[in-house]
């Protein structure tokens, strides 16, 4: 017999495979609490945090009931278990699988068994049957991404040395200024080497919302504001981020009125379920062809 098969009754045996992988997800944080918000603390907000409740079967015994999500942790950790026994995920740390909910929930997972005061460095590639945080994130309860105005919540309470305060001020000082703009959900002002940008997380499916939006440029009534400008848009995570360049000397909170009102136009457009007439098929090529997917 073979080292790794054996003949049995006239038929190969073979070994027994591991679990499956991980399957591709488009849209990872669908069925979430806000999951425009999940997009938004993952592809577009630099420093931000926002707290879930934590349930579900998953869960390691004695678990805390609550946990926070952040963008990025020190040395791009996946997750830490704080010294007084916050946990903290981190969604920007990177992907192992083509799903990042479970990506997510791994680390998660990982950091509420770890010893107070550890960080997770690294995370097994998830598999098919690993949790995802639809598994173990309360569905009941919001979700709300809020901006930091730099990395400070990586240490909370906590007293650094000199090395430690060196290496929080270079991380604030590479920051991207932003700024959520109230009125809708998952918009958010930034200013990136001189120039603002307004972007928002749409919660429509990519396609749908690709077409709302060509129709839109198609009248000519895509501008955020008179002087805006659309640039395009991007994918991420299966959602559409529309992006306007705005005036550099307007006020972030000037902007959620007009965001009001281009919420209902866009949503006029959605309700058409008309084929694209050829102006807004020619606008909805010029937007395919200008975006990037983010994964």
């Amino acid at each position: 017999m073979g080292k790794a098969s054996k003949r049995h009754g006239g038929r190969r045996e073979r070994a027994t495979s591991g679990p499956a992988a991980a399957p591709y997800v488009a849209r990872p944080f669908e069925g979430l609490p806000s999951e425009t918000e999940w997009v938004a603390i993952r592809e577009i907000v630099p420093a931000a945090t926002a707290t879930v409740g934590l349930v579900g079967d998953a869960l390691p015994e004695g678990a805390a009931g609550e946990a926070t999500v952040c963008t990025v942790l020190p040395l791009a950790w996946p997750a830490l278990h704080r010294t007084g026994g916050d946990v903290l995920v981190a969604t920007q740390s990177g992907a192992s699988s083509g799903d990042a909910s479970r990506d997510l929930a791994a680390a998660l997972l990982l950091a509420l068994e770890a010893e107070e005061g550890t960080p997770v460095t690294s995370v097994p590639t998830p598999t098919a049957d690993s949790p995802r945080l639809q598994d173990v994130v309360d569905a009941g309860r919001d979700f709300r991404v809020t901006v930091e105005d730099g990395f400070d919540f990586w240490v909370g309470d906590a007293e650094l040395d000199d090395e430690g305060r060196a290496s929080l001020e270079r991380a604030n000082e590479s920051s991207i200024p932003t700024v959520r703009v109230e009125g809708v959900t998952s918009a958010y002002w930034c200013e990136i080497t001189g120039r603002h940008y307004l972007r928002w997380v749409l919660p429509h499916d990519e396609d749908t919302a690709t077409d709302a939006l060509a129709r839109l440029i198609a009248a000519d009534t895509q501008r955020l504001v008179p002087d805006s400008r659309l640039l395009g848009a991007f994918r991420a995570c299966g959602l559409l981020v529309p992006v306007w360049e705005v005036d550099v000397d307007a006020d972030p909170a000037s902007f959620s009125d007009p965001i009001v009102a281009l919420e209902k136009r866009l949503d006029e457009a959605l309700a058409d379920t008309g084929s694209l007439d050829e102006a807004a098929r020619r606008a909805r090529a010029g937007l395919r062809s200008r975006q990037v997917t983010l994964r």
